[in-house]
């Protein structure tokens, strides 16, 4: 019998990851998979700029704050889940079309288009993918690039969330998060330090929340930027009691770089929940506690 979180066979990895030589090949081949190009970092949130500069053939520029986020507030976060419709209509602009396949990626190791991956499989669409490296493994295998602006035609997705149907993939609010540690693991993927509360340059406190783990991102990846092997991961999980026996749930600072962690999870085969709200929306309201320190810390190393 094969435990929660077991993928002998790598089918969960390449259910969620594809090599950049993989995607070469897709897309020479008759089932070529639609390309969105997500590049996005906290301190410059527009990456179009970087997108016109070069791209992946074919690729479309989504653009995180407005196509993968609804506005922002203190009740809901700073990054809050679209509206299915919303979503549903940035998809159709993207060029996204019936049965096709997807692929996301970026230049930061698919920390930013993991946002995408995980709205799309939240909205129901199975056949989506991160490229492993992102666009640095897609150059240093010495494939082509191109430059300029890109308008497609519009898709005709149909976004079953969007027509009714519950989302795919699980998430958490406040509530149910605060009430997890004990039943369940929470895991705060933010870095170290921001777990520890010394350091936070964005949401209204520091410290994490009570009971939390700290598992930053960061640790999914190796040198190259690229996620780490499956034995690697489930050895990091399993040492931080995230194996599916229990239920995981994972956030970050506004649920961006948390479906990073979910998609690391999902790769070796264990199903983690997401708050969307993470601690920008957990750290506006001052009935929530704050902890801080290494209280709760397990600790994994490559």
């Amino acid at each position: 019998m094969t435990r929660p979180g077991s993928d002998p066979a790598g089918a969960a990895r390449e259910q969620v990851l594809v090599s950049a030589g993989a995607l070469a090949r897709d897309l020479d081949g008759a089932d070529p998979p639609a390309l969105l190009d997500v590049r996005w970092a906290l301190d410059r949130p527009d990456g179009r700029a970087d997108f016109v500069s070069g791209h992946l053939p074919g690729a479309v520029y989504v653009y995180l704050e407005s196509e993968l986020a609804a506005p922002p507030s203190p009740a809901a976060g700073r990054h809050p889940l679209p509206a299915p419709a919303a979503l549903q209509s940035a998809a159709r602009r993207w060029g996204l079309r019936h049965g096709r396949p997807v692929v996301t990626y970026d230049d930061v190791g698919g920390t930013s288009a993991a946002r995408a991956w995980w709205l799309l499989r939240w909205a129901g669409l199975s056949r989506v993918r991160i490229l492993d490296g992102g666009l640095p493994a897609w150059r240093a295998a010495d494939l082509p690039l191109e430059t300029g602006a890109v308008t497609p035609e519009p898709g005709d997705v149909v976004l079953p969330v969007a027509a009714g149907a519950e989302p795919a993939m699980p998430t958490v609010d406040t509530d149910t998060v605060a009430a997890m540690p004990g039943s369940g693991v929470v895991l705060d993927a933010r870095a170290g330090e921001r777990y520890r509360g010394e350091d936070e340059p964005v949401d209204p406190r520091a410290g994490h929340i009570p009971g939390a783990l700290s598992a930053p991102t960061a640790d999914n990846l190796d040198a190259e930027a690229r996620f780490r092997t499956a034995g690697e991961l489930r050895d990091r999980f399993t040492r931080l009691g995230a194996t599916g026996d229990a239920p995981v749930a994972v956030y970050c600072g506004s649920g961006v770089t948390a479906a990073h962690e979910v998609a690391a999870l999902a790769s070796i085969g264990v199903r983690a929940a997401l708050y969307p709200g993470s601690w920008s929306q957990w750290s506006a309201d001052p009935e929530r506690p704050a902890a801080t320190g290494d209280s709760a810390q397990r600790t994994w190393q490559a």
